[in-house]
């Protein structure tokens, strides 16, 4: 029996895991790759200062690891490193110099199907064609990074910081994102959030294609051609969001439904704040839209949707919508606030005593005959304005407000941004050639 007892404790130690080890790495030829050779599940790679040669392939969970100044140098070729393997952590590395190829996508760091659950953290992704792609890794992260991208003068060329396709419970979070093509491109993916990232000089921002039941929340775009673009995906939370000096439009929902767009804010000269195109049911609430040519656009039909709350400020056109009827733009007796409505609040209830109308029988007339622009200012136009302010039953469909807000809800925008928002934006320098967007609406 006595026998039998240092037997059992052999088999009990025998059955728990190896300890980790932790392997430093010096600089030198091959020193990498034979660190990762060596390596057992488990283990943290430890790089000194120091380049090392790229590209890296990880196949077993490990923790690979930079000290300051360690880079991994890819060379043109590939991706720096490539994690084919679950739980994987990529941090504090400096990955440099990956292949241009588009297909199947160079990366700085490429997560493949079998990556679950790997981490990328504090790392400086410089001078690749993607900074990171998940490319079907289920519930990876992505925080902390510093993203550089390319500055090819065809945007089109460029690769996107971020490129999510197939990554459910993915989340990407307080990234620091410049340059190259979109901030965040996410793609027949589910269950994902975005949250707390800085993106500039980027086309687009945040570009959803078939991204359905996730999260874009308190993220910062600023000089983009394009803030938060959803396009095709449903049950969408897009909240606390800020677009400074982006070119085309602060936020986009096309072909977007069932979807939350709350207490967003746009500001400084963006050809729309806000962009609504053939998209139903959402709602859009406690939003700023603020000095841009059109406050929001609706088009193509876009129905069901619920508007409240929002404060429309000193943009030249405040509403863009074509319609044949009324479409109420209060919720419960609560409407928005229009910096154009000249009007009073006898009853102290915090609502104007007059209803708003943001466009005319004009308007639609120069929308649908844009030749007709030359004779604005002459006294026909003004008498048509006339007479539909003294006779509303000549007002043709359109949007109306029964409750427009007497106060403007309080958003603000840190003062660190407005100073990052000093700069010019990339594309005011004329650096891209083919830039347009993916959408231009009629």
């Amino acid at each position: 029996m006595t026998r039998l007892v240092p037997l059992a404790f052999v088999l009990i130690f025998a059955a728990l895991p190896a300890l980790a080890d932790r392997i430093d790495v010096q600089p030198g030829d091959g020193a990498l790759a034979r660190a990762l050779w060596a390596a057992r599940a488990g283990d943290e790679i430890v790089l000194a200062s120091g380049h090392y040669a790229g590209p890296v392939h990880i196949e077993i969970p490990l923790t690979l690891t930079g000290t300051t100044g360690a880079i991994i140098d890819a060379g043109g070729v590939g991706s720096v490193v490539t994690v084919d393997a679950p739980d994987v952590t990529i941090q504090s590395l400096t990955l440099i110099n990956s292949g241009r190829v588009h297909e199947p996508g160079d990366a700085g760091v490429k997560l493949t199907q079998k990556a679950r659950g790997a981490q990328v953290l504090n790392n400086d992704l410089k001078g690749n064609l993607i900074g990171v792609d998940i490319h079907g890794a289920r519930d990876a992260l992505v925080q902390d990074n510093r993203i550089e991208g390319l500055q090819l003068s065809r945007m089109n060329d460029r690769g996107n910081g971020v490129y999510v396709w197939n990554a459910p419970g993915s989340i990407v979070k307080d990234n620091d994102i410049r340059y190259g093509r979109d901030g965040i491109f996410s793609n027949v993916s589910k269950h994902n959030i975005y949250r707390g990232n800085l993106f500039r000089d980027l086309r687009f921002a945040v570009h959803y294609m078939y991204t359905n039941d996730s999260e874009i929340s308190g993220n910062v775009s600023i000089g983009n051609h394009l803030g938060f673009a959803m396009m095709y995906s449903d049950r969408i939370v897009a909240r606390d969001n800020i677009s400074i000096n982006d070119r085309d439009y602060g936020v986009m929902l096309n072909y977007t439904n069932k979807s939350d767009v709350f207490a967003n804010q746009v500001s400084g000269g963006a050809e729309k704040c806000a962009f609504v195109y053939n998209s139903h049911n959402n709602l859009l609430a406690e939003n700023s839209f603020n000095g841009c040519d059109i406050g929001i656009h609706f088009t193509a039909g876009s129905e069901r949707n619920t508007v409240t709350g929002n404060a429309f400020i000193g943009n030249h056109t405040q509403v863009k919508y074509v319609g044949a009827s009324d479409v109420e733009w209060s919720f419960e007796g609560r409407g928005n606030f229009w910096s154009d409505h000249p009007s009073f609040d006898l009853n102290g209830d915090d609502r104007a005593d007059s209803t708003y109308r943001p466009n005319d029988v004009m308007d639609h007339i120069l929308w649908s005959q844009p030749a007709a622009k030359l004779l604005i200012g002459s006294p026909a136009v003004q008498l048509v304005r006339w007479s539909q302010e003294q006779f509303p039953a000549t007002a043709i469909g359109g949007v109306i407000d029964s409750h427009p807000l007497i106060v403007a809800p309080k958003l603000t925008i840190p003062q660190n941004l407005l100073l990052l928002a000093q700069s010019t934006p990339h594309w005011a320098t004329g650096a891209s050639h083919d830039d347009a967007t993916d959408f231009q609406p009629d």
